[in-house]
């Protein structure tokens, strides 16, 4: 690179939010470069205000992100280097930062990314596929023994006075997951974190992913790989870890939903578009599903009218998933291990163009 001989005047721009903080991106990426450089930082509010959709000021350009591009502009205008976890970089903003030639971007894609300006650009760009996954399997087996094992039910009560003793009749407690089968729609970084947190507890596993594959122990301990309809027609539980794309969005609609078990557990801790709402909705006040444990929605915060959050066998989060602090660190750690490999010249391990 240009500056390899002279890294002390390397200019980094580290926009951070509340969860990664510029600091952590910072001390991440002095570690990891060990060169004297100069970091310019910058906190956005996120989460304590939630990210744009396309709904903010850089319209459906970009997606996903906190703040306004127009505030970041001097900031960038002499930075060759940003790390960010939220930060909106629009074609316009790209256009004030003509030293800028890598852009980290702490997050599974890089939605708040114009991924096109960037490569007109000549600007490398790379992320943390997977940087939440074992956050997110460990939330997802907790959510599921909230609402097999009554956690959720007899929490509810407790906190409105009431002592559900009710739970211990045999029409109304729990199963154990040994007793049951859990089928997983999708099967990639977090999908298999699952199956492997899953296997202990003796249940039947079935995957649906037509882009993965079973691997030689995942046949040994009994995992099958099924159609998406056998999924729905046989899953005690159903779990959802997929990307939404044009083929997923909706596709927990409400044809499948009623051919869901009767009593059966939906959870969702990939992205609310997948699932038909309304539907979901009206299966649950119907009894036909047993209960949902929700971590996202068709929108985000749902609106205080929303049904569901009335519903008494629903465990509902807002969307977190998959926060935790080894997260945040995780992902500031190798976003900077791969600025210290374009800064050598070497192969990048995540590169997003």
């Amino acid at each position: 690179m240009e500056w390899e001989d002279d890294m002390e005047k390397l200019k980094i721009a580290a926009i951070g939010d509340q969860f990664i903080t510029s600091a952590v991106f910072e001390t991440a990426v002095r570690d990891a470069i060990g060169a004297e450089c100069e970091v310019v930082t910058r906190d956005l509010q996120w989460p304590e205000v939630p990210f744009f959709a396309h709904d903010g000021p850089a319209g459906t350009e970009i997606k996903e992100y906190s703040g306004n591009p127009k505030d970041l502009e001097a900031m960038l205008a002499e930075a060759e280097v940003l790390v960010t976890h939220l930060a909106p970089v629009t074609a316009e903003l790209l256009e004030k930062a003509p030293r800028l030639k890598f852009i980290g971007v702490s997050r599974g894609g890089p939605t708040n990314i114009n991924m096109e300006a960037a490569r007109t650009r000549n600007v490398t760009v790379c992320n943390v596929p997977g940087r939440n996954a074992s956050a997110v399997a460990e939330f997802t087996v907790g959510a599921i023994l909230a609402n097999v094992r009554r956690i959720t039910l007899g929490h509810a009560g407790l906190s409105q006075g009431i002592w559900r003793g009710d739970l211990y009749r045999y029409d109304r407690t729990g199963d154990e997951l040994s007793d049951l089968t859990v089928g997983l729609l999708g099967y990639s970084h977090i999908g298999q974190r699952v199956v492997r947190l899953l296997k202990p507890f003796g249940c039947r596993i079935l995957i649906c992913d037509p882009y993965a594959k079973l691997t030689v122990q995942d046949a040994i301990d009994g995992i099958e790989q099924v159609e998406i309809d056998d999924l729905i027609a046989q899953s005690d539980i159903l779990s959802l870890h997929a990307r939404v794309t044009p083929e997923t969005m909706g596709i927990i609609s409400e044809e499948r939903i009623a051919k869901m078990k009767r009593g059966a557990v939906l959870v969702n801790s990939a992205r609310g578009e997948l699932v038909d709402q309304p539907a979901l909705c009206e299966a649950l006040l119907s009894g036909h599903l047993g209960g949902a444990a929700l971590d996202t929605f068709e929108v985000e915060p749902p609106k205080k009218d929303d049904e569901l959050l009335r519903l008494p066998n629903v465990t509902l989060t807002p969307h977190i998933a998959g926060a935790s602090r080894r997260v945040a660190t995780f992902a500031a750690e190798q976003i900077a291990e791969d600025l210290a490999r374009f800064l050598k010249g070497e192969k990048l391990r995540n590169p997003c163009n």
